[in-house]
């Protein structure tokens, strides 16, 4: 596991190692391999944090992310409390780096929202209408609203280390039963990182609707509503479909690509996510020619 987020010059813990280790094994165990790969140079250590690289700077980095992310969690955890007032909202996550208690300088609030059923379109207009506003405040970073799905599609559908990591650091900001389902319905998660089904357990507690929420979801659960959804989502669909043709980028370079269908509005796995798994598979590779595939995986 130190392997995955080496790609990202983020070093490990002790701790970290032992969430994230792909087998069950106990804190003692793992603190005694580990400082036997730190002794066999499989592993540098410094500080409290484990890394494959000789760099010292990392631990620093790690760090000054830390101390900027508990900044940047408190301002996640307010807008979320917002954000779940928005009609069909029925759950919100934290999601990206700052789920992992990790934020550069750089650094977005990612967001990952559960709506009702067939309701991802009009959720989402509504709130990329609102995040429009936050673009003249200078707070666009803080609404980063990416990833949509319904209660109709709670099972993500690529199963891998990627997917995997980023469902088992999610970190539950508003919504009850509904979190608990997604949770449980990506329980093949486990099969990558066996402490999964042991952190789905720390839900947040189920938030009341406001009387304007309660009455906009009144006003469109009709066909007038499921008409405007499907509009919305096809007018999307083209909008994006021409942004990748024309291979237009993002503010950091990456290509602008989204998936959007009836049940779900989600970056296109095949950019970033299967550009990391490629990476992973290279450097376990080269670790394996080395000869640094250790014991209880922790590497």
């Amino acid at each position: 596991m130190i392997a995955y987020f080496d790609l990202f010059n983020y070093p490990l813990s002790l701790e970290d190692i032992r969430r994230f280790l792909e087998v069950e094994a106990g804190e003692t165990e793992i603190g005694h391999e580990t400082e036997m790969l730190v002794r066999e140079g499989g592993l540098y250590r410094s500080g409290p944090y484990y890394s494959l690289q000789n760099n010292a700077s990392l631990a620093e980095r790690r760090q000054r992310g830390e101390a900027h992310a508990d900044k940047l969690l408190a301002i996640a955890n307010r807008n979320a409390s917002f954000l779940y007032q928005f009609p069909y909202v029925r759950g919100i996550c934290i999601s990206g780096s700052l789920s992992k208690r990790f934020a550069d300088e750089n650094a977005d609030i990612d967001y990952f929202i559960i709506t009702r059923a067939n309701r991802v379109w009009i959720t989402r207009t509504l709130m990329l209408l609102y995040r429009r506003m936050a673009y003249f405040t200078g707070h666009l970073d803080r609404y980063c609203l990416n990833y949509y799905i319904d209660e109709e599609a709670l099972e993500i559908e690529e199963k891998n280390i990627f997917t995997a990591t980023e469902l088992y650091t999610l970190l539950p900001a508003r919504g009850g039963e509904e979190l608990v389902s997604f949770f449980q319905a990506n329980s093949w998660v486990s099969a990558y990182l066996p402490r999964y089904m042991q952190r789905v357990r720390e839900m947040q507690g189920s938030h009341r609707s406001s009387l304007l929420k309660r009455c906009l979801e009144k006003l469109f659960s009709n066909r007038l509503g499921d008409r405007l959804e499907n509009h919305l989502r096809k007018f999307t669909d083209g909008r994006w479909k021409e942004k990748e043709e024309n291979g237009q980028k993002d503010m950091k370079g990456s290509t602008l690509s989204m998936l959007c269908g009836q049940h779900y509005s989600r970056p296109n796995p095949v950019y970033f996510q299967q550009r990391i798994l490629t990476r992973y598979r290279r450097k376990l590779e080269e670790l394996r020619e080395r000869g640094y595939i250790f014991r209880k995986e922790i590497i």
